[in-house]
């Protein structure tokens, strides 16, 4: 497919560790957006109005130093310390990387073959799960490609059923949940795992940058907010979750897009699986992970978001494919928060479902009606539908859940508790 000359955007990514060289293939475009990255650990990202002409190596320096100038001084400062060496996961600590796909072979041979790329320094199992298993389904047919991958079948439709279907098959101590449509960056696996090192660590998110941005689409999605988090690490705890006065924003936290979490939470009680009614696939349309965030940081848990641990996504390309994708995300939004309120006795939800969220509807109206903004009115009210939508929604996956019952639960004994660190951590 052919860029949108009006929108489009290019994606480059230039690591300044090497030589860095003209981009001499953006003239179709206006706008260049370069992600810098430093021996392959992200640093931030820049954006030059190239007009649809070559950027040269001089103009592609200049705006990275301009652009960028606290992130390279904090990665300077971080190299100089060895920040990056200090804590590691032993390679000893077995992972599995657990993939849920339904009818997308094209996307999931590029996850595959992105993942088979890198090389494991420690035992790695990958788990698809085929959420729509048959006959017709291509998805046998591709993993029968990689010989390692193992194929499991979940037949209840749903995100969260393909997920916990997979995260019980899966042996590792450490489970990593990525979707079909992403390619993992070299270095991502080690990165993303690193901070289990430490004994308080519950989970660890990483960010997911555009694969590209060829459409009006991809472009939208990416002002409504896309799935990345920024480039600043941070960490939340149960102490931040209780002082938060409003709603918990977990949504912040990063999503199973791109995510890790100590295999021994889902057999915790506090925590457990996630919770079927929430995801893709069912009529909530999205937020089983951020209700996962929400349960390990009630129990008193770290979270940790790791920018560097980088996933690249394939947005949606077509109008009808983001205004559903955005639909879902205000209905599932909403039923996070009616859940916290119902299940977890959260009145903070309040806050959000009668204050905050009509407060940003209105200002983003505003600021669009105002030409502040080019965000379109139409994926406004896309937003508005969805959240009115959103207590029908959970309550109709609420009782289609009732019908199919439950789906799988952990069946194994962790030889690692949560009380316990999973190794020392190491300095090498």
């Amino acid at each position: 497919m052919k860029p949108d000359r009006d929108c489009a955007i290019a994606v480059r990514t230039v690591d300044i560790a090497q030589r860095v060289d003209p981009l001499a293939d953006v003239s179709a475009y206006r706008l260049t957006r370069v992600f810098v990255t430093d021996g392959g650990v992200l640093v931030g990202s820049v954006e030059i109005a190239n007009a649809r002409q070559p950027i040269s190596a001089i103009r592609l320096r200049e705006a990275i130093a301009n652009g960028l100038s606290y992130h390279l001084m904090r990665r300077a400062l971080e190299k100089q310390l060895a920040l990056d060496r200090v804590s590691r996961l032993p390679p000893h600590v077995p992972v599995s990387i657990v993939i849920p796909t339904c009818n997308r072979p094209d996307d999931l041979r590029r996850c595959l073959d992105a993942l088979h790329r890198e090389r494991p320094i420690r035992p790695r199992e990958i788990v698809v799960v085929d959420n729509r298993p048959g006959p017709a389904s291509p998805t046998a047919a591709v993993v029968r490609d990689f010989p390692d991958v193992r194929l499991v079948e979940e037949p209840k439709p749903g995100l969260s059923y393909a997920r916990n279907c997979g995260f019980a098959a899966a042996t590792g101590d450490i489970l990593i949940a990525i979707d079909d449509d992403v390619v993992v960056s070299e270095g991502w696996l080690e990165r993303l795992v690193a901070p289990f090192a430490r004994r308080e660590v519950m989970a660890v998110t990483g960010h997911v940058l555009p694969l590209e941005l060829e459409t009006r689409s991809q472009c939208e999605f990416e002002a409504y907010g896309g799935l990345g988090k920024g480039f600043n690490h941070f960490e939340v705890d149960g102490q931040w979750f209780r002082s938060v006065r409003g709603a918990v924003p977990t949504w912040n936290i990063g999503a199973t897009a791109n995510a890790a979490f100590r295999a021994a939470i889902f057999d915790d009680p506090a925590i457990g699986m996630l919770d079927e009614a929430l995801g893709a696939g069912m009529p909530t349309g999205c937020s089983e992970d951020t209700y996962l965030f929400y349960r390990i940081l009630k129990a008193g848990h770290t979270i940790v978001y790791d920018p560097t641990a980088f996933v690249w996504h394939r947005h949606r390309r077509d109008a009808a494919a983001l205004r559903h994708q955005i639909h879902c995300y205000s209905k599932g939004h909403v039923a996070y928060h009616l859940t916290t309120l119902v299940r977890d006795g959260d009145r903070r939800a309040l806050v959000r479902l009668g204050y905050s969220l009509p407060k940003i509807y209105l200002r983003r109206a505003y600021a669009r009606l105002r030409r502040r903004s080019d965000y379109p009115l139409n994926l406004i009210l896309t937003e508005v539908a969805g959240t009115l939508a959103g207590p029908w929604a959970l309550w109709q996956s609420r009782r289609r859940v009732r019908r199919l019952g439950p789906g799988a639960r952990m069946s194994r004994h962790h030889a690692v508790s949560m009380e316990s660190p999973l190794t020392q951590t190491s300095a090498t």
